[in-house]
């Protein structure tokens, strides 16, 4: 059998269309979604890698890893999200669009909000991708996390302020303590709105989210069969890391973990 991937078309821009979700990964995954209840944001952490740990090719090149059915099914998770976070490394490298294209059955497609931890406010919004997503009503424009000793430039704060988005200024530079890093990041995401938030990269952040339990919720992690070699992006925590409630899933080509850290 033969699947045609169609694009669509919106002001000259296109935006692909998903496979269908395979059937058999809503069970699979449900576990492993967000539930409501905690005082603060449930979070995932998901990502692709290749058979060697590595998340892309070299450093800053943007690199397919998985199969067209768990790109659907990303997006399929991001549906159940408040949030989507990015670090600004994979901002730079993929210029991705971070919303959510997954069609529920009854037609409702989820508007996540993006996040952008960008702590020395390295990023131009207003050329970006993810700014073109707003202007065709197809996504939420960002929260982008910056240090509060960090000012923006005066058009990126007019055009994502008009959009609905908003730089959140956090003492992100001034503590060598990374966990309380990110429990202030989660606290203020968590006072802004955001109950559950799907981080997916890059790796500086996998690698220090790994080691955290009291973080990190749920893992899922997407694995294309290939090896991209030394030079690749690796992906490894700084220590040893247990998995619990460890499931799996086979697909055509890739292969899905879900579990949590111990």
């Amino acid at each position: 059998m033969f699947i045609i991937y169609f694009p669509v078309f919106s002001n000259n821009r296109a935006y692909m269309s998903l496979l269908p979700l395979v059937p058999s990964l809503k069970p699979f995954l449900e576990d492993y979604l967000p539930r409501p209840g905690s005082n603060k944001p449930f979070v995932t952490l998901t990502y692709a890698q290749s058979l060697d740990s590595r998340i892309a090719a070299k450093p800053g090149e943007q690199t397919k890893i998985s199969h067209l059915e768990t790109k659907t099914m990303t997006h399929y998770i991001r549906s159940k999200h408040d949030g989507i976070m990015v670090g600004i490394g994979t901002v730079l490298a993929d210029d991705p669009k971070l919303n959510c294209r997954f069609e529920a059955d009854d037609g409702h497609i989820s508007t996540p909000r993006p996040v952008i931890l960008d702590p020395t406010g390295k990023w131009v919004y207003n050329k970006s991708q993810l700014r073109s997503v707003c202007d065709d009503n197809k996504g939420l424009a960002p929260f982008i996390l910056i240090d509060d000793t960090v000012t923006p430039s005066n058009e990126d704060i007019e055009v994502i302020e008009k959009q609905g988005g908003a730089f959140v200024k956090l003492p992100l530079l001034s503590s060598s303590n990374r966990i309380d890093n990110w429990k202030v990041i989660l606290a203020k995401l968590f006072e802004l709105g955001i109950k559950s938030i799907m981080i997916e990269g890059g790796a500086s952040i996998i690698n220090d989210l790994l080691i955290y339990n009291e973080v990190v919720d749920s893992l899922i992690i997407t694995i294309g069969p290939v090896f991209l070699g030394k030079d690749g992006v690796e992906v490894s925590p700084s220590k040893h890391a247990d998995l619990i409630d460890i499931k799996w899933w086979q697909g055509i080509q890739d292969s899905v973990l879900c579990a949590r850290l111990t």
